[in-house]
């Protein structure tokens, strides 16, 4: 009777000992899970943030202005267009 006792309150003890392991691990799980969510929650913000400066950054508007100031171009006009001709003798 008293191995069997002994036994019993071993099964017990070993029971108790990864009754607690569980209820930690899943407590750690929970809380990665909670940070994995809140940083998918972020970045998907940061996205969204970034389509907008997409967006704005290519408006004809913006392109227009970009290419005047840095580039130096100017639209297009017949008196600065130059209109190439095919001579004679060249290929075709």
């Amino acid at each position: 009777m008293t191995r069997l006792n002994l036994v019993l309150l071993l099964a017990l003890v070993v029971s108790a000992m990864l009754t607690v392991q569980v209820q930690y691990d899943s407590r750690r799980l929970t809380a990665e899970t909670e940070k994995a969510l809140a940083e998918a929650r972020r970045l998907e913000i940061e996205n969204e943030r970034l389509q907008v400066d997409k967006r704005s950054f290519a408006t004809p508007l913006r392109v227009e202005r970009l290419a005047k100031d840095q580039l130096h171009m100017r639209p297009a006009s017949p008196a600065i267009t130059q209109y190439v001709t095919q001579g004679k003798g060249a290929p075709q």
